[in-house]
C-alpha cells in the first residue's frame, strides 16, 4: 500500500516532530512483559514491531526473552524505518492505532493484516492522550471504545483474546485464513 494512504505529509511531520521528544513514544516499554509472554508461549524469535517509534520494544524484548531476536521495525515517521515492512509470522502494534489519522485507519488495519503472516499483540488506548499534536489536537485521534474497535479487527482477524486495561485493552489477533481454508479445517475436525 501506497505511503500516503497509511499518513499524510503533514501528519507524518508532526509525528517526526513528537518523536524528538524523549517523553513521546514509551508505551511500548510498559506493554514489553506482555508481548514477551505471548512470543515466548508461540516460540516466536522474529518480530514486526509495526509503529515502532525510538524502537524501545526490541531492546526491551531482548532483555526479557534473553535470546537472540531479529526485529524489524516499521513507522512512516522515521525515515530509516519508512520502508513498508515484509510479512511476519508475530507483529507488535504497541499504543499506535490510537493515533491513525481517522480517515486512514481503515488502509492501516488493512496493512496490518497484510503484514500479519501469523499472530498479533496490538494495544488500543481508548481515550484522551496526556500529550497535544502542535496542531492543537489531543495525539489520541481516534477516541473510540472497544465495541467501535472490535468489529475492524475482526474483519481482518480471527480475535483470539479481548483483554481491557484502565484505559484501553489488548487484543491477541491471528490471521484471518481464506474462507476454504477455514472450511477443510472444520470438515477435518482441526479447528471449530
Amino acid at each position: 500500500m501506497p505511503a500516503e494512504e497509511l499518513i499524510s505529509e503533514e501528519y507524518r511531520a508532526q509525528q517526526r516532530a513528537l518523536h524528538e521528544n524523549p517523553e513521546y513514544g514509551v508505551a511500548s516499554l510498559h506493554y514489553a512483559p506482555l508481548v514477551a509472554k505471548v512470543m515466548a508461549s508461540m516460540d516466536a524469535d522474529e518480530l514486526l514491531d509495526y509503529g515502532a517509534g525510538k524502537g524501545r520494544l526490541g531492546g526491551a524484548l531482548s532483555e526479557q526473552l534473553k535470546r537472540p531476536l531479529r526485529i524489524h521495525h516499521y513507522d512512516p515517521a522515521i525515515p530509516e524505518w519508512a520502508a513498508p515492512p515484509a510479512p511476519c509470522r508475530f507483529v507488535a502494534c504497541i499504543d499506535v492505532l490510537e493515533h491513525i489519522e481517522p480517515e486512514r485507519i481503515s488502509n492501516v488495519l488493512d496493512d496490518l493484516k497484510r503484514v500479519t503472516a501469523g499472530i498479533g499483540v496490538f494495544t488500543v488506548h481508548t481515550g484522551p492522550a496526556v500529550k497535544v499534536l502542535a496542531d492543537g489536537r489531543n495525539a489520541h485521534l481516534i477516541q473510540k471504545p472497544v465495541d467501535w474497535w472490535l468489529p475492524q479487527l475482526k474483519a481482518r482477524f480471527e480475535v483470539m483474546a479481548v483483554n481491557p486495561m484502565p484505559r484501553g485493552f489488548w487484543v491477541v489477533v491471528a490471521r484471518r485464513l481464506p474462507w476454504w481454508q477455514r472450511a477443510l479445517f472444520r470438515m477435518a475436525g482441526l479447528r471449530r
